[in-house]
């Protein structure tokens, strides 16, 4: 009897330990698949982040905290602007009846079409809570995901949001430095501290007119990647920086002006020009000097060169060089300045003086060097 009663009551501590055991497991897996479901939602962007902004679905009105960065004050310009909104103006009339709404979030524009997609502007009159917004007016815009074609695309937007304020008689804008990256997991954009609501309720800001009238707008601008371009480059790593030019029976030059052979520097052809009776300014009084681009250069009606250097009349006493300094812009023949120099270089007087040694057994001597040379390359060609 006593043997057969232990075993009842062991039985009975049996069974009451599978049942707590049991339960326990019970409640560790569920539990656990609570916590793995959360996290798994969390890790899909299924739930709200207040620290990381918002994105909107528009058919399923599903809110969604997706901002990859949260708008800094270094990335944010505001001010005041004369000219309306491009893409949307929302004009709103007793707006204190949303203000003073506690069932009315958000007001949501009708659809527009920017680059071929839908946007509507959203209007937080008390501040988007769930972004950081609360005692704040908040704006957004949100695309329509149903107007991206496939499901990877992304749309790169720049936004210009616009509150009117009729003291100024102009728009208070804010955006932000950043473009905005839209797709079907991050469809809402905008800022969620615009203006205090006290300040945009108060009429005397000027937000508020007309009794409780006030206007919003945005400007959706999509920017493409460039398809022209072009890369500017300057060289001064030449083989031969220097060209020198002898001028032989120089008292019997009696034309107006005189051109060297052609020489290359640079991937460009030049020659040097003198005027032995002075031209412009040196007229009977200099020898005038300059470099000129080759007449059979091919530039571009936009393209310019430009050239650092020096010309010289040489010393053939070894004593100092008459030099004068180039830092100039120089464009085609036909298009624009292709000759540059000195109406005065040297005057007549030192010339004559054989003393100075610039002209020696009626040679003169004159160079051209070039340090710096700039080549610009246009894409398309």
């Amino acid at each position: 009897m006593i043997s057969h009663y232990r075993n009842t009551i062991s039985a009975v501590y049996l069974l009451v330990c599978i049942f707590i055991t049991s339960s326990s497991a019970s409640s560790i897996l569920r539990q656990f698949t609570d916590d793995f479901n959360t996290n798994l939602q969390q890790e899909n962007g299924a739930g709200p982040n207040p620290n990381v902004g918002e994105a909107d679905h528009l058919h399923q009105h599903q809110e969604i905290s997706s901002r990859d960065h949260k708008v800094s004050v270094s990335s944010t310009v505001n001010g005041l602007r004369d000219r309306p909104p491009c893409s949307y103006s929302l004009k709103m009339e007793s707006f204190n009846k949303l203000l003073n709404s506690p069932y009315t979030e958000r007001y949501q524009s009708r659809p527009f079409t920017v680059g071929g997609y839908n946007w509507t502007l959203m209007v937080y009159p008390n501040g988007n809570k769930k972004d950081s917004g609360s005692g704040y007016l908040s704006l957004y815009v949100a695309i329509d995901n149903s107007t991206l074609v496939a499901g990877q695309q992304e749309v790169y937007a720049d936004l210009r949001f616009y509150v009117f304020n009729n003291n100024e008689r102009k728009y208070f804008t804010i955006q932000d430095t950043n473009v905005w990256r839209f797709n079907v997991f991050k469809t809402m954009w905008g800022f969620s501290q615009v203006l205090p609501v006290a300040t945009f309720k108060d009429p005397k800001n000027g937000y508020l007119y007309d009794g409780d009238h006030c206007e919003f707008g945005v400007d959706v601008t999509i920017p493409t990647t460039y398809q022209v371009s072009e890369l500017f480059s300057i060289a001064d790593n030449f083989y031969n920086l220097k060209f020198t030019w002898t001028i032989r029976g120089f008292s019997t030059l009696f034309k107006d002006t005189y051109y060297s052979d052609l020489f290359s520097i640079g991937g460009r052809t030049w020659t040097i020009q003198v005027n032995p009776s002075g031209r412009g300014t040196g007229a009977g009084k200099a020898l005038s000097m300059y470099l000129n681009l080759d007449v059979n250069e091919k530039l571009r009606p936009y393209e310019k060169i430009y050239v650092r250097g020096k010309l010289r009349v040489l010393n053939q006493r070894g004593l100092n060089n008459i030099e004068r300094q180039l830092d100039i812009w120089y464009q085609g023949p036909g298009y624009g300045e292709y000759s540059w120099g000195y109406h005065e270089f040297i005057s007549f007087s030192d010339l004559r003086d054989s003393a100075k040694g610039f002209v020696v057994n009626d040679v003169l001597m004159v160079q051209a060097e070039l340090e710096d040379i700039s080549s610009t390359k246009y894409l398309p060609n």
